[in-house]
């Protein structure tokens, strides 16, 4: 049985890549030292099986961790011993199914314990770059029903195009599909229900029933306009996360990126290299495009930074 530590030195997690269909081999500029045969369509960042690299639990999963820390690493008030986010990076080399993920009431009844909103950050996009997020005004379940025997749903749906550092908010019952072009950043709720409403023609099961009963015809879905603070930028604050992107350099404090006890959090290299210096004297790397896990009582810490670095923090509710 692991020791109870009463804080937590942030840690950063090793990436675990996840085989899709229609994702690539090839994972240049993010991922150049780890190659594959099959094709990886999501680099899971803060999953279940996601290893700590550093920190006194190294070696041990993050689920591991969550069950033994719950209190140091989520927080006092967090009923589940486990993270309340997956961030994932998607590697869409053709278009994804289009898809409808159920709310928490939803999601509930059927035996889950929670629904699933989530957001994109666009990391690289393409000058052909799109999404599709939301049904167009107009759209009935009667069409969608109709569209779906006759192969021509896509005309319902509201396709965005996509340019590097947008955010696109998707919450649950919106109709959905990611499409060839970028490489996106998810943060999502830590829930892998997925109904898929048209697939185009490959095949896998679908879920028609389910993702009538999900999705609504009008949500909350769509680009998310940055907001400004004063040592950050806003990119989106919902009901089960808040997000932003900070630029540091050189020697940073802790109190920069601690919630004081209240939520687990997680910092994303976006550029550059930093490396974290923490209360045992210990200086460990931070290896770009990785998670570094902020625990809700996290030590103090320092970041080192090699010039000016760029970063994404997600906070979970």
């Amino acid at each position: 049985m692991s020791a109870l530590y009463p804080t937590l030195p942030p840690f950063a997690l090793e990436p675990q890549l996840v085989s899709r269909i229609w994702g690539r081999r090839d994972l240049k500029p993010w991922y150049p030292d780890m190659p594959t045969e099959e094709p990886i369509g999501e680099a899971w960042l803060s999953g279940d099986a996601c290893v700590a690299l550093s920190g006194p639990l190294r070696g041990q999963t993050l689920q591991e961790i969550c069950s033994s820390q719950a209190r140091a690493l989520l927080g006092a008030d967090r009923a589940e011993a486990e993270s309340p986010l997956l961030i994932k990076i998607l590697f869409a080399q053709e278009k994804l199914s289009v898809q409808v993920h159920p709310d928490d009431a939803m999601a509930q009844r059927k035996g889950s314990p929670r629904g699933k909103t989530e957001c994109w950050y666009a990391l690289e996009a393409g000058p052909d770059a799109e999404v599709a997020c939301g049904l167009k005004p107009g759209a009935s379940l009667g069409a969608i029903e109709a569209s779906l025997k006759d192969g021509t749903l896509e005309k319902w749906l509201e396709v965005l195009p996509v340019k590097t550092g947008e955010m696109i908010f998707v919450d649950a019952g919106t109709v959905h599909a990611i499409w060839p072009g970028s490489v996106l950043l998810e943060t999502q709720q830590n829930s892998d229900i997925t109904y898929r409403l048209y697939d185009y023609g490959r095949p896998r099961p679908l879920h028609v029933q389910e993702s009538l009963e999900a999705l609504r015809l009008r949500t909350e879905a769509g680009k998310v306009e940055p907001v400004e603070e004063a040592d950050r930028t806003r990119l989106v604050d919902c009901a089960y996360f808040r997000i932003e992107r900070m630029t540091v350099g050189g020697h940073v404090a802790s109190d920069r990126f601690t919630t004081a006890g209240q939520a687990l959090s997680y910092l994303f290299l976006l550029s550059g290299t930093a490396r974290v210096s923490i209360r045992s004297g210990e200086s460990v790397p931070w290896p770009a495009h990785t998670l570094l896990a902020v625990a809700a009582c996290c030590e103090d810490f320092q970041l080192e930074c090699d010039g000016a670095v760029e970063l994404i923090r997600i906070v979970a509710k």
